[in-house]
């Protein structure tokens, strides 16, 4: 009796797994004629029996895949389709029992169509549906992770912040780095320098003989812009504990890293905390005595907090790296005119005997000596880019010859403020 129910059971078995393999048959051919409600179907009715049996499972997911797949090339709804299909590549990948180049095939092909998905949008401004495209270039080969750093970029541009830190995480635990061999060689016709990442074509090119003068170089890492860019995000979403922890994290990888420090420093200056950030900004002078940028906000910083000797001492550090930095000298000539305006109350003060009107001379002459030298500052700007006139850098050398009633600059300046 027992080996009659044993028997029975076997037969059954494998009237469900006959059935099971008819019904997957049925998917396949219905996703081979772009029938994708009825592949759908099917797929749905068979999903339960074909899980539970490992050796349908993989076929399954492999189906399932190769559903979203065509629906992609088809057009249909791209992004979820290929975010389908890599999912189910995933499983099937797990699962295992079907050939790896069966697998592979279908994922490459679906990297392919990410990809020009990704190219596309991106070159229409629609960075989000890059951003998204990029990121399954990456689920579906899992090699390329130079498209997830894509997809963090495209995120940023777009502001999908929450979507950027997602991608940027990610790399950072990948341990990304992004750097990549670039073989040059120089186009003897054009005189211009061709990169590739590929050694075997620069060699080619080589051999041509219209070529000369073959280096390669290392481009720089891009795991401290990634943390970088973490931090920011944080800050973007108020998370200032997280954004100060990633900047630790990176610092302690990345110690000589001068624009690093720059911008932790920034985080504290968010934060209001002024000695840190004065601090931050000064070890990255040190480190980059030739960075307008550090010089310039270490002056705006003791600008704000009245310090015109020592502000004005780092925008003529700024000006002197970057001489067309109009805010530098604009800045630069605020701490002179502040140190002029600083005078006007002690003169309204002054009484009209004779040493009150000589005190009085004394210090209007001091004050117009203080908007003299503003405007000295304001005129080397001018001088040093006749090319490119800063309209709002005029306007303050106007306004201050028209302060020390200097009519004569006034309407030289004028006259080139009318001209542009």
């Amino acid at each position: 009796m027992k080996k009659s129910m044993l028997l029975i059971t076997a037969l059954t078995v494998s009237a469900v797994s006959f059935a099971q393999k008819k019904e997957l048959k049925e998917v396949k051919k219905a996703i081979e004629k772009n029938e994708f409600s009825q592949a759908q179907t099917l797929l749905e009715s068979v999903k339960n029996v074909a899980l539970a049996d490992r050796k349908y499972s993989a076929e399954y997911y492999l189906l399932k895949g190769e559903l979203g797949l065509k629906k992609a090339i088809a057009g249909k709804d791209v992004i979820n389709s290929l975010s389908e299909a890599s999912t189910a590549f995933a499983e099937a990948k797990k699962v295992g029992g079907k050939s790896s180049s069966e697998l592979d095939m279908l994922k490459n092909e679906g990297a392919r169509i990410a990809v020009e998905k990704g190219q596309a949008s991106y070159q229409k401004n629609d960075f989000k549906e890059a951003a998204l495209a990029f990121e399954q270039v990456y689920r579906l080969s899992p090699r390329d992770t130079l498209f997830l750093y894509n997809a963090a970029v495209s995120a940023t541009q777009c502001k999908e912040n929450q979507m950027a830190l997602n991608y940027f995480l990610e790399l950072k635990d990948l341990k990304y780095d992004g750097s990549e061999t670039l073989y040059a060689a120089k186009n003897k016709e054009t005189g211009q320098i061709e990169k590739s990442a590929d050694k075997a074509t620069r060699d080619m090119k080589m051999k041509t003989g219209n070529y000369s003068n073959p280096t390669q170089e290392k481009t720089p890492s891009k795991r401290g812009e990634i943390i970088r860019n973490i931090a920011y995000l944080y800050v973007d979403q108020g998370k200032k504990d997280e954004a100060i922890k990633a900047f630790e994290f990176a610092r302690k990888n990345y110690p000589k890293d001068g624009e690093l420090i720059m911008q932790e420093a920034n985080v504290y200056y968010q934060l209001g905390n002024m000695d840190k950030f004065e601090a931050l900004m000064k070890e990255a002078t040190d480190l980059q005595p030739d960075n307008a940028d550090a010089q310039y906000n270490i002056g705006v910083m003791n600008l704000q907090r009245g310090n015109n000797a020592e502000a004005r001492k780092y925008f003529q550090k700024a000006l002197k790296i970057a001489p067309d930095n109009a805010n530098a000298a604009m800045n630069c000539a605020t701490t002179y005119a502040n140190e002029g305006d600083a005078l006007v109350d002690q003169m309204n003060a002054l009484g009209n005997t004779a040493n009150d009107i000589k005190r009085f001379n004394e210090l209007k002459n001091s004050k117009d000596t203080s908007y003299r030298l503003a405007a000295e500052v304001l005129n080397e700007y001018v001088k040093n880019n006749p090319k490119n006139p800063n309209k709002t850098v005029l306007e303050y050398l106007s306004n201050i010859y028209l302060s020390l009633n200097d009519m004569t600059n006034y309407k030289r300046i004028k006259a080139i403020l009318d001209n542009n």
